[in-house]
């Protein structure tokens, strides 16, 4: 029995995602409906983002940009779904219409698109950010094979976007894109094992959030450490729970969370109680996006609605 079910913990979403707009050259077109003119541009686009999960973590952030840029006034906020949001850019994309989604990176939308970070000025995403491996307390004495392993997991934001576009592009669970990307890395694998000795079927279990960019991440782990011995489950919960289940020892290691910021806050009530191994993965950037072919470089390039 999951020892989830005793806290009476259900899985959630929440991820940290970015603004991204998609349109034109800028160049008028009969065929796309863009225009030179900044108004046509917002009329094409009804004014209107179109977003993902409403309980997504940077959701808030997206708002609280609407209301931060003066230029954007009047725009508005759509919450949909994270497939929903990657079928219309999909489809924008494809007829080289304008559309203004939610987004992050690393993510295989990067991989499987050109697009290009918008300036933002005012900084209300944030820098760039870490994503964290944090273990209970006494996992080290309890796991030390375990936590080596963990302590020494690192890896870029393109490999972890290779993973997640393999499962996308080649229509394949992403556990399976995991173990295909362990297998071919052996290199990058032995950094983080070598030297380590093999365990006999010890329990170990990982706690994460849903999003495709930490579940390739976690079913990476799960593939080593299965090649080293252990017997692993994987959790997917909240992130306020992912902190709730490590502190209180429900769950032995997350690589999930994403600071300072996006999930600055559970850290902050819970960091006592838990260790944290530094990151996993550096280099992570949040704002509104475009496509490189949209003449367009800045959040404030949006024009407001009249």
């Amino acid at each position: 029995m999951n020892k989830f079910k005793k806290l009476g913990l259900t899985a959630g979403l929440s991820f940290t995602l970015l603004l991204a707009a998609c349109g034109g050259s800028g160049e008028t077109s009969a065929d796309n409906g863009q225009s030179s003119n900044d108004n046509d541009l917002g009329e094409s686009l009804d004014y209107t983002i179109t977003g993902i999960e409403p309980g997504a973590g940077i959701t808030g952030q997206a708002k609280n940009t609407l209301a931060e840029y003066v230029n954007l006034e009047g725009w508005e906020l759509q919450e949909s779904s994270t497939a929903g949001m990657l079928g219309a850019l999909e489809s924008a994309i494809k007829n080289e219409e304008p559309i203004v989604i939610l987004g992050w990176t690393p993510h295989w939308m990067f991989s499987a698109y050109d697009l290009k970070f918008l300036e933002d000025p005012k900084g209300t995403f944030g820098g760039a950010e870490d994503i964290q491996t944090i273990a209970r307390i006494g996992l080290e004495e309890d796991l030390p094979e375990a936590y080596t392993i963990l302590d020494r997991f690192h890896w870029e934001p393109a490999d972890m976007e290779s993973v997640m576009f393999e499962s996308e592009e080649n229509d394949i669970p992403i556990e399976e894109a995991a173990k295909n990307w362990v297998e071919q890395n052996p290199d990058k694998v032995k950094e983080w094992t070598d030297g380590v000795e093999k365990v006999n079927g010890e329990e170990i279990e990982l706690v994460t959030t849903q999003w495709d960019s930490e579940l390739a991440s976690v079913y990476v782990m799960e593939e080593v450490l299965s090649q080293h011995g252990f017997d692993v489950s994987i959790t997917p919960v909240d992130p306020a729970v992912v902190f709730q289940a490590i502190a209180t020892g429900e769950g032995d290691a997350s690589l999930a969370p994403w600071l300072p910021s996006t999930h600055g806050a559970f850290y902050e009530e819970y960091k006592e109680d838990i260790v944290d191994l530094g990151p996993n993965l550096t280099g992570t950037q949040n704002g509104f996006t475009v496509p490189a072919y949209m003449d367009i470089d800045s959040i404030e390039d949006l024009p407001a609605k009249k």
